[in-house]
Protein backbone atom coordinates (compact mmCIF):
# COMPACT_ATOMS: atom_id res chain seq x y z
CA UNK A 1 0.00 0.00 0.00
CA UNK A 2 1.53 3.74 -1.09
CA UNK A 3 1.85 5.68 2.32
CA UNK A 4 2.28 9.64 1.91
CA UNK A 5 2.36 9.39 -2.51
CA UNK A 6 5.62 6.86 -2.29
CA UNK A 7 5.90 3.98 -3.93
CA UNK A 8 4.00 0.60 -2.64
CA UNK A 9 5.59 -1.55 -0.53
CA UNK A 10 7.43 -4.49 -1.77
CA UNK A 11 6.92 -8.00 0.29
CA UNK A 12 9.95 -9.00 1.26
CA UNK A 13 9.74 -12.75 1.42
CA UNK A 14 7.46 -14.39 -1.29
CA UNK A 15 4.23 -16.71 -0.86
CA UNK A 16 4.96 -19.64 -0.10
CA UNK A 17 3.12 -22.75 -0.47
CA UNK A 18 2.20 -25.02 2.46
CA UNK A 19 2.51 -27.98 2.68
CA UNK A 20 2.45 -29.21 6.14
CA UNK A 21 3.14 -29.10 9.90
CA UNK A 22 6.55 -30.12 11.18
CA UNK A 23 6.49 -32.74 8.44
CA UNK A 24 2.97 -34.07 9.65
CA UNK A 25 -0.54 -33.59 7.80
CA UNK A 26 -2.55 -30.54 8.42
CA UNK A 27 -5.65 -32.97 8.47
CA UNK A 28 -5.98 -36.34 9.89
CA UNK A 29 -6.85 -38.71 7.02
CA UNK A 30 -10.42 -40.88 7.90
CA UNK A 31 -10.05 -44.41 9.18
CA UNK A 32 -12.64 -45.77 6.82
CA UNK A 33 -11.22 -48.90 5.53
CA UNK A 34 -11.33 -49.33 1.55
CA UNK A 35 -13.88 -51.24 -0.28
CA UNK A 36 -16.03 -51.74 3.18
CA UNK A 37 -17.23 -47.98 2.84
CA UNK A 38 -17.76 -47.66 -0.60
CA UNK A 39 -19.63 -50.68 -0.74
CA UNK A 40 -21.47 -49.45 2.16
CA UNK A 41 -22.53 -46.35 0.44
CA UNK A 42 -23.38 -47.90 -2.76
CA UNK A 43 -25.51 -50.78 -1.16
CA UNK A 44 -27.24 -47.94 0.98
CA UNK A 45 -28.58 -46.27 -2.12
CA UNK A 46 -29.40 -49.45 -4.07
CA UNK A 47 -31.30 -50.83 -0.70
CA UNK A 48 -32.91 -47.41 -0.21
CA UNK A 49 -34.18 -46.91 -3.79
CA UNK A 50 -35.18 -50.90 -4.32
CA UNK A 51 -37.28 -50.64 -1.03
CA UNK A 52 -39.27 -47.42 -2.52
CA UNK A 53 -39.02 -49.10 -6.23
CA UNK A 54 -40.95 -52.21 -4.82
CA UNK A 55 -43.87 -49.88 -3.27
CA UNK A 56 -44.24 -48.60 -6.46
CA UNK A 57 -44.17 -51.65 -7.78
CA UNK A 58 -46.63 -53.48 -5.60
CA UNK A 59 -49.15 -50.10 -6.40
CA UNK A 60 -49.30 -51.16 -10.09
CA UNK A 61 -49.44 -54.55 -9.45
CA UNK A 62 -46.05 -55.66 -10.89
CA UNK A 63 -45.50 -59.00 -9.05
CA UNK A 64 -42.51 -59.75 -10.61
CA UNK A 65 -40.26 -56.32 -10.19
CA UNK A 66 -42.06 -56.22 -6.81
CA UNK A 67 -40.58 -59.43 -5.36
CA UNK A 68 -37.34 -58.72 -6.92
CA UNK A 69 -36.82 -55.32 -5.83
CA UNK A 70 -37.84 -56.46 -1.80
CA UNK A 71 -35.34 -59.33 -1.83
CA UNK A 72 -32.40 -56.84 -3.08
CA UNK A 73 -33.26 -54.01 -0.65
CA UNK A 74 -33.21 -56.78 2.21
CA UNK A 75 -29.62 -58.32 0.55
CA UNK A 76 -28.28 -54.68 0.43
CA UNK A 77 -29.60 -53.94 4.14
CA UNK A 78 -27.82 -57.71 5.32
CA UNK A 79 -24.37 -56.59 3.20
CA UNK A 80 -24.45 -53.13 4.77
CA UNK A 81 -24.58 -54.23 7.66
CA UNK A 82 -21.75 -56.58 7.18
CA UNK A 83 -19.81 -53.73 5.54
CA UNK A 84 -20.24 -51.44 8.69
CA UNK A 85 -19.27 -54.22 11.34
CA UNK A 86 -16.16 -55.37 9.56
CA UNK A 87 -15.04 -51.57 8.80
CA UNK A 88 -16.16 -50.74 13.01
CA UNK A 89 -13.96 -53.53 13.66
CA UNK A 90 -16.48 -55.53 16.30
CA UNK A 91 -19.43 -56.35 16.19
CA UNK A 92 -20.77 -54.93 19.51
CA UNK A 93 -19.73 -51.24 18.58
CA UNK A 94 -22.62 -51.22 15.77
CA UNK A 95 -24.68 -52.64 18.94
CA UNK A 96 -23.53 -49.75 21.68
CA UNK A 97 -24.16 -47.19 18.65
CA UNK A 98 -28.27 -48.50 18.90
CA UNK A 99 -27.88 -47.34 23.12
CA UNK A 100 -28.56 -43.97 22.54
CA UNK A 101 -29.81 -41.50 19.87
CA UNK A 102 -27.94 -38.64 19.28
CA UNK A 103 -29.24 -36.27 16.70
CA UNK A 104 -26.09 -34.23 16.23
CA UNK A 105 -24.25 -37.19 15.56
CA UNK A 106 -24.67 -38.54 11.35
CA UNK A 107 -23.38 -41.88 12.51
CA UNK A 108 -25.88 -42.08 15.39
CA UNK A 109 -28.59 -40.97 13.48
CA UNK A 110 -27.45 -43.17 10.41
CA UNK A 111 -27.13 -46.93 12.56
CA UNK A 112 -31.31 -45.86 13.74
CA UNK A 113 -31.93 -45.39 9.99
CA UNK A 114 -29.85 -48.86 9.08
CA UNK A 115 -31.57 -51.13 12.08
CA UNK A 116 -35.52 -50.35 11.37
CA UNK A 117 -35.10 -50.89 7.39
CA UNK A 118 -33.16 -53.76 7.27
CA UNK A 119 -35.76 -55.36 9.63
CA UNK A 120 -38.45 -54.56 7.92
CA UNK A 121 -37.10 -55.02 4.56
CA UNK A 122 -35.98 -58.53 5.81
CA UNK A 123 -39.73 -59.39 6.94
CA UNK A 124 -41.13 -58.03 3.26
CA UNK A 125 -38.70 -60.08 1.12
CA UNK A 126 -39.25 -63.32 3.87
CA UNK A 127 -43.51 -63.07 3.11
CA UNK A 128 -42.47 -62.35 -0.59
CA UNK A 129 -40.60 -66.05 -0.23
CA UNK A 130 -42.45 -67.65 1.81
CA UNK A 131 -46.00 -65.91 1.24
CA UNK A 132 -47.00 -66.06 4.76
CA UNK A 133 -48.54 -62.95 6.59
CA UNK A 134 -48.98 -60.98 3.25
CA UNK A 135 -50.41 -58.55 5.84
CA UNK A 136 -47.53 -58.05 7.57
CA UNK A 137 -45.16 -58.02 4.94
CA UNK A 138 -47.23 -55.26 2.93
CA UNK A 139 -46.73 -53.35 6.06
CA UNK A 140 -43.07 -53.94 6.73
CA UNK A 141 -42.38 -52.99 2.89
CA UNK A 142 -43.88 -49.86 3.29
CA UNK A 143 -41.95 -49.33 6.43
CA UNK A 144 -38.84 -49.92 4.54
CA UNK A 145 -39.59 -47.38 1.97
CA UNK A 146 -40.24 -44.86 4.57
CA UNK A 147 -36.73 -45.50 5.50
CA UNK A 148 -35.42 -45.93 1.72
CA UNK A 149 -34.67 -42.66 1.01
CA UNK A 150 -33.27 -41.41 4.77
CA UNK A 151 -30.96 -44.68 4.17
CA UNK A 152 -29.74 -43.28 0.52
CA UNK A 153 -28.43 -40.31 1.39
CA UNK A 154 -27.37 -40.35 5.43
CA UNK A 155 -24.48 -41.05 4.16
CA UNK A 156 -23.68 -37.75 2.51
CA UNK A 157 -24.40 -35.81 5.77
CA UNK A 158 -21.57 -38.34 7.09
CA UNK A 159 -19.01 -37.45 4.33
CA UNK A 160 -20.11 -33.42 4.89
CA UNK A 161 -20.30 -33.73 8.67
CA UNK A 162 -16.35 -34.14 8.70
CA UNK A 163 -13.15 -31.75 8.38
CA UNK A 164 -12.40 -33.18 4.58
CA UNK A 165 -12.15 -30.19 2.63
CA UNK A 166 -13.98 -31.68 -0.66
CA UNK A 167 -16.67 -33.53 1.64
CA UNK A 168 -17.66 -30.77 3.96
CA UNK A 169 -17.79 -28.21 1.41
CA UNK A 170 -19.97 -30.54 -0.79
CA UNK A 171 -22.62 -30.48 1.99
CA UNK A 172 -25.74 -29.18 -0.77
CA UNK A 173 -24.92 -31.51 -3.72
CA UNK A 174 -23.52 -34.87 -1.82
CA UNK A 175 -27.35 -36.25 -1.08
CA UNK A 176 -29.00 -35.50 -4.39
CA UNK A 177 -25.35 -36.99 -5.71
CA UNK A 178 -25.98 -39.95 -3.68
CA UNK A 179 -30.20 -40.37 -4.30
CA UNK A 180 -29.63 -40.42 -7.77
CA UNK A 181 -26.74 -42.82 -7.62
CA UNK A 182 -29.14 -45.34 -5.56
CA UNK A 183 -31.87 -44.58 -8.07
CA UNK A 184 -29.53 -45.21 -11.43
CA UNK A 185 -28.22 -48.19 -9.52
CA UNK A 186 -31.84 -49.40 -8.06
CA UNK A 187 -33.96 -48.70 -11.37
CA UNK A 188 -30.91 -50.86 -13.47
CA UNK A 189 -30.23 -53.76 -11.48
CA UNK A 190 -34.01 -54.35 -11.76
CA UNK A 191 -33.80 -53.83 -15.45
CA UNK A 192 -31.59 -56.34 -15.55
CA UNK A 193 -33.65 -58.87 -13.27
CA UNK A 194 -36.89 -58.85 -14.04
CA UNK A 195 -38.75 -59.10 -17.56
CA UNK A 196 -38.71 -56.11 -20.02
CA UNK A 197 -42.66 -55.97 -19.50
CA UNK A 198 -43.09 -54.94 -15.92
CA UNK A 199 -39.77 -53.07 -16.00
CA UNK A 200 -41.65 -49.51 -16.45
CA UNK A 201 -41.20 -47.70 -13.32
CA UNK A 202 -37.72 -49.31 -13.13
CA UNK A 203 -36.76 -47.84 -16.39
CA UNK A 204 -37.72 -44.27 -15.46
CA UNK A 205 -36.30 -44.25 -12.05
CA UNK A 206 -32.92 -45.14 -13.46
CA UNK A 207 -33.25 -42.72 -16.45
CA UNK A 208 -34.53 -39.98 -13.65
CA UNK A 209 -31.44 -41.25 -10.84
CA UNK A 210 -28.98 -41.03 -13.98
CA UNK A 211 -29.77 -37.97 -15.48
CA UNK A 212 -29.89 -35.94 -11.83
CA UNK A 213 -26.66 -37.90 -10.58
CA UNK A 214 -24.07 -36.38 -13.41
CA UNK A 215 -26.53 -33.20 -13.51
CA UNK A 216 -25.60 -32.26 -9.68
CA UNK A 217 -22.14 -33.89 -9.96
CA UNK A 218 -21.07 -31.33 -13.05
CA UNK A 219 -22.95 -28.15 -10.20
CA UNK A 220 -21.10 -29.12 -7.93
CA UNK A 221 -17.42 -29.42 -8.83
CA UNK A 222 -18.25 -25.99 -10.39
CA UNK A 223 -19.44 -24.47 -7.22
CA UNK A 224 -16.17 -26.31 -5.63
CA UNK A 225 -13.62 -25.13 -8.38
CA UNK A 226 -10.32 -25.65 -7.09
CA UNK A 227 -11.34 -27.65 -4.24
CA UNK A 228 -12.91 -30.16 -6.99
CA UNK A 229 -9.53 -31.16 -8.35
CA UNK A 230 -9.36 -34.27 -6.56
CA UNK A 231 -12.16 -35.21 -8.86
CA UNK A 232 -10.34 -34.61 -12.44
CA UNK A 233 -6.88 -36.35 -11.70
CA UNK A 234 -5.05 -39.25 -10.08
CA UNK A 235 -7.18 -42.06 -9.24
CA UNK A 236 -10.16 -40.25 -7.86
CA UNK A 237 -10.21 -38.84 -11.22
CA UNK A 238 -9.76 -41.67 -13.27
CA UNK A 239 -13.02 -43.20 -11.48
CA UNK A 240 -15.01 -40.19 -11.26
CA UNK A 241 -14.45 -40.38 -15.55
CA UNK A 242 -15.15 -43.75 -15.43
CA UNK A 243 -18.19 -43.29 -13.79
CA UNK A 244 -19.51 -40.62 -15.94
CA UNK A 245 -18.80 -42.63 -18.65
CA UNK A 246 -20.62 -45.89 -17.27
CA UNK A 247 -24.17 -43.65 -16.72
CA UNK A 248 -24.51 -41.92 -19.25
CA UNK A 249 -23.95 -45.04 -21.92
CA UNK A 250 -26.32 -46.41 -19.88
CA UNK A 251 -28.72 -43.56 -20.19
CA UNK A 252 -27.97 -43.85 -23.68
CA UNK A 253 -29.12 -47.81 -24.10
CA UNK A 254 -31.72 -47.28 -22.19
CA UNK A 255 -33.31 -44.54 -24.58
CA UNK A 256 -32.21 -46.25 -27.52
CA UNK A 257 -32.84 -49.79 -26.74
CA UNK A 258 -36.29 -49.06 -24.76
CA UNK A 259 -38.13 -51.68 -26.82
CA UNK A 260 -35.32 -54.26 -26.83
CA UNK A 261 -34.56 -56.46 -23.48
CA UNK A 262 -30.95 -57.11 -24.14
CA UNK A 263 -30.53 -53.45 -24.67
CA UNK A 264 -32.51 -52.73 -21.40
CA UNK A 265 -30.36 -55.31 -19.88
CA UNK A 266 -27.24 -53.39 -21.00
CA UNK A 267 -27.90 -50.48 -19.76
CA UNK A 268 -28.85 -51.79 -16.36
CA UNK A 269 -25.25 -53.11 -15.93
CA UNK A 270 -23.69 -50.16 -17.21
CA UNK A 271 -26.01 -47.54 -14.66
CA UNK A 272 -24.88 -50.15 -11.43
CA UNK A 273 -21.52 -50.40 -12.59
CA UNK A 274 -21.57 -46.04 -12.81
CA UNK A 275 -23.19 -45.95 -9.28
CA UNK A 276 -21.02 -48.17 -7.34
CA UNK A 277 -17.89 -46.75 -9.49
CA UNK A 278 -19.29 -43.05 -8.48
CA UNK A 279 -18.83 -43.94 -4.88
CA UNK A 280 -15.61 -45.67 -4.82
CA UNK A 281 -14.56 -41.73 -6.71
CA UNK A 282 -16.20 -39.92 -4.57
CA UNK A 283 -14.18 -41.69 -1.57
CA UNK A 284 -11.32 -41.84 -2.88
CA UNK A 285 -11.44 -38.12 -3.94
CA UNK A 286 -12.07 -37.24 0.13
CA UNK A 287 -9.20 -38.86 0.67
CA UNK A 288 -6.68 -37.06 -1.60
CA UNK A 289 -8.19 -33.86 -0.44
CA UNK A 290 -7.09 -34.53 3.20
CA UNK A 291 -3.97 -35.68 1.95
CA UNK A 292 -3.01 -32.16 0.48
CA UNK A 293 -2.66 -29.34 2.79
CA UNK A 294 -3.31 -26.96 -0.07
CA UNK A 295 -6.77 -27.65 -0.08
CA UNK A 296 -7.08 -26.91 3.33
CA UNK A 297 -5.01 -23.46 3.37
CA UNK A 298 -6.04 -22.22 0.44
CA UNK A 299 -10.12 -22.25 1.03
CA UNK A 300 -9.62 -20.82 4.63
CA UNK A 301 -6.93 -17.83 3.23
CA UNK A 302 -9.74 -16.78 0.81
CA UNK A 303 -12.45 -17.07 3.40
CA UNK A 304 -9.83 -14.66 5.57
CA UNK A 305 -9.54 -12.36 2.78
CA UNK A 306 -13.16 -12.22 2.16
CA UNK A 307 -13.95 -11.16 5.46
CA UNK A 308 -11.43 -8.41 5.98
CA UNK A 309 -13.01 -6.84 2.59
CA UNK A 310 -15.99 -7.07 4.15
CA UNK A 311 -15.13 -5.26 7.09
CA UNK A 312 -13.07 -2.98 5.02
CA UNK A 313 -15.95 -2.26 2.90
CA UNK A 314 -17.90 -1.81 5.95
CA UNK A 315 -15.71 0.91 7.53
CA UNK A 316 -15.47 2.64 4.08
CA UNK A 317 -18.98 2.56 3.56
CA UNK A 318 -20.10 3.96 7.00
CA UNK A 319 -21.31 8.05 7.07
CA UNK A 320 -18.91 9.92 8.72
CA UNK A 321 -20.25 12.09 11.63
CA UNK A 322 -18.53 15.43 13.55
Amino acid sequence: MARGGGRAEQAMVPDVEFESYYGRPILKEPVWKTPDVPLYLFLGGLGGASALLAEGAALRGLPALERTTRLVAAACAAGGTVFLIHDLGRPERFLHMLRVLKPTSPLSVGSFILAPFATLSSVAAGSQLTGLFPRLGRLAGLGAAAFGPPLATYTAALFADTAVPIWHEAHRELPFVFAGSGAAAAGGLAMVLVPMEQTGPAWRMAVVGAVAETAVVEVMERRLDMLAEPYSKGFAGRLMRSARLLTLSGVGLAVLGRRSQWWRRAAGVALVAGSVTTRFGVFEGGMESARDPKYVVVPQKARKAARESARWAERTAAPRTG
